[in-house]
Order: C-alpha cells, then structure tokens, then sequence
C-alpha cells in the first residue's frame, strides 16, 4: 500500500514539476537583422498550389512568383501589360486571333526549355481541368471540345490562340 502511496506521490511531484518549468520557462527570442523584412501571412485559404486549380487570394500570391505567365500587368503601372514568357505578342484586326512569340532561352526549373508547346499545354489543361481558373480562358470561347484547335504551337517560340468573340477592352 505505502508503495503504491510513494509511486503515485512521486508522480504528482513530477508533474507539479513539469507544470513548474514549463510555465516559467522564457520564450526564446531571436533578434531580426536589420536590413531583413519579415511577413506572416494567413494561408489558410490554400487548397492547391496547382496553378490549373487555383484561384485563391493567397495561392494567387505564391504562385505568382513561382509560375511564369505569358504576359502580366507591369508592377510598376499596373495599366500596362508586359511580356513574362512573351517577348511580343499581337492581336489580330478581328481581335479575335492571338499571336505571342516566346521569349528565347526560357528555362523550366528543371533546365528544360519552355516552348509553345508548354503554352498550348497548359491553357488545354486549365480548360479541360474546368476548376475555378478555367472561366479566364472560358470567356474567349475555348472549350473542353476546341481548346487543342484554338490553342496551339506554331512552332517552338510561337503560341495562337482563336476567340470566338473579340475582348472588350475596359475603359478607365
């Protein structure tokens, strides 16, 4: 009996213990360097980082810088459009044919080239996906039935895709 008293004793005592040290126990803290910024951003909208799936705000912001696109908006004026894989691009008089000619010597991570193949790969992949992504390339008429007619690689530097209707440029 005295030892089943002595065990249970020792264990409280143990506990009492942890409790103690735990609980004046100090945060460790780590001094920032001065020329580093630090940001602690809610993520807990993220339910994919694949970019045919995606259309999260904060899975919008990491991919953004992790996949290239063919063009994007200029950061510094965010009226202007700029090439990212697209070197120049152009829109027919109809509005309704795309031409972009890619960038040479661009790169995967793994260092193979991204060609206009890539490109028609990827938009074919968003459409027939058909995830949240899908209503941006949607809007021009490709569909799941014509995407690997409207978008495709002419050649290895050069990606067409065909509208069914012309887009209406946004007045400002």
């Amino acid at each position: 009996m005295m030892h089943k008293l002595y065990g249970r004793f020792r264990l409280l005592t143990a506990s009492a213990a942890l409790a103690l040290a735990m609980g004046v126990a100090l945060p460790a803290f780590a001094e920032t360097p001065k020329d580093t910024l630090v940001q602690a951003w809610a993520i807990d909208d993220i339910i994919t980082m694949d970019p045919g799936e995606a259309f999260e705000i904060s899975t919008a912001e990491m991919t953004s810088n992790t996949y290239s696109l063919l063009v994007r908006l200029d950061l510094n004026d965010t009226s202007k459009v700029v090439g990212d894989l697209a070197e120049s691009w152009e829109v027919s008089d109809d509005g309704l044919t795309y031409t972009f000619k890619l960038k040479p010597g661009m790169k995967f991570a793994s260092g193979n080239p991204i060609t206009a193949e890539d490109v028609a790969y990827s938009f074919e992949r968003v459409v027939k996906l058909d995830k949240s992504p899908a209503f941006i390339l949607t809007q021009f008429g490709l569909t799941g039935d014509n995407v690997t007619e409207k978008a495709k690689a002419v050649d290895d530097e050069t990606f067409v895709s065909r509208s069914t209707s012309p887009m209406r440029r946004a007045s400002c």
